[in-house]
């Protein structure tokens, strides 16, 4: 058997209907820059690095959430090989049990070689970076709340805190503004507003094509270096969790690590919660805790005695100082077996029949991309 790696990364346009048939290798940078010279977008994350489809498979969140849904949201249909090598299509009329579970359900039901997918006439968006002072945090995270709770469905806003241009960690906004883009890049805006919650270390705003913030968020994080991963979910960053994460990142061991929350509101919250395999549509702050360092640094970082890295040390402090305050279950891309628990709480009422599609489509568990639960009394 011969694989095309080129046709697995293909992107195939239909401008007329606004959508774009993708391979099952193709990266969200591949998707968007093909869309973008239709004059049109794909709802991806944050980075260009990411595989489109498994980001889609597993719920997707994203700057353009608010206005147009998890990219889960914007599957049309999808080609998969199934465990017994039988290939099928499927979308909302055909295969629908299976097309429901792929929505938020991950890889674990086949090989998905081909997605259809919905794309959106908003190429350009205005968007940039925000840096304070950590200093300001308190005040700018209680303005943000505020903020964050009534925005529009055009305003997404990621938040979180990175080391500045000195090292000195920062209180770090994202916005997109997926409307128009007069509104969006007016002085008293509601993305130029978010420049004026205190006194700026960087503050890099106006319009933008969408494949050049992609680009951006990829050199944050370039290929080669060590990292590893936790998220949680909250209702709100105020009073105690603001603590907690606060402290977190005045005790970055690295500088490359970050604290990003990334809003659920908007168009996302409004399919029912049994539309899709997805386990929440409440409105939420999805929590990404990122701890990275450079591969085979020399220098001892050795953690609180347990044979941890002080890095991995510094993860799972604060994914476990975040627990109290969270919601149960995490998004199931960023999930892994070490964390048990939230696994099986990750699609709640959704859990059982997710497991009854993957029990006839796949009932040897040949396949097994993002973490399900082992059983509905797990939940």
């Amino acid at each position: 058997m011969v694989l095309d790696l080129t046709a697995m990364r293909g992107v195939q346009v239909d401008v007329d209907h606004r959508c774009a048939t993708v391979g099952g290798g193709a990266l969200s940078s591949d998707v968007v820059s093909a869309a973008e010279r239709a004059g049109l977008t794909a709802v991806t994350g944050t980075a260009g690095s990411v595989g489109m489809v498994g980001l889609t498979l597993g719920g997707g969140y994203g700057p353009l959430l608010g206005q147009f849904g998890l990219a889960a949201d914007n599957l049309l249909s999808a080609e998969v090989v199934l465990a017994d090598g039988s290939r099928v299509n499927t979308d909302a009329e055909h295969h629908p049990d299976l097309f429901w579970a792929l929505r938020g359900g991950g890889g674990n039901f086949g090989v998905v070689t081909s997605a259809r997918i919905r794309l959106h006439p908003v190429p350009t968006v205005v968007s940039g970076t925000i840096l304070y002072p950590i200093d300001e945090s308190a005040g700018i995270l209680a303005d943000l709340g505020g903020i964050l709770q009534d925005s529009a469905d055009e305003l997404t806003v990621d938040v979180g805190f990175l080391p500045g241009p000195d090292g000195k960690p920062t209180v770090y906004v994202a916005p997109t503004w997926s409307g128009n883009l007069e509104v969006g890049n007016a002085r008293n805006g509601p993305v130029r507003t978010l420049a004026r919650l205190g006194t700026p270390v960087l503050a890099e705003i106006g319009p933008v094509a969408r494949s050049t913030t992609l680009a951006a968020t990829d050199a944050m994080f370039p290929p080669g270096r060590m990292g590893a991963i936790r998220t949680r979910t909250v209702q709100s960053v105020t009073g105690s969790v603001a603590t907690v994460l606060d402290r977190a990142a005045r005790e970055f061991t690295s500088p490359f690590s970050a604290i990003v929350w990334h809003q659920f509101h908007g168009a996302a919250t409004r399919p029912p919660l049994g539309s899709t395999a997805f386990g929440r549509r409440e409105p939420h702050l999805m929590v990404e805790l990122i701890s990275m360092w450079e591969n085979g640094e020399t220098k001892d970082h050795t953690g609180g005695g347990d044979g941890r890295s002080s890095h991995l040390h510094w993860l799972e402090e604060t994914h476990a100082a975040l627990e109290p305050f969270s919601l149960p279950g995490g998004y199931v891309n960023f999930l892994g077996p070490e964390t048990p628990d939230q696994v099986a709480n990750s699609y709640g009422p959704n859990t059982k029949r997710l497991l009854a599609v993957k029990s006839a489509v796949d009932p040897d568990s040949v396949f097994s991309a993002t973490p399900l639960p082992t059983s509905t009394a797990d939940a």
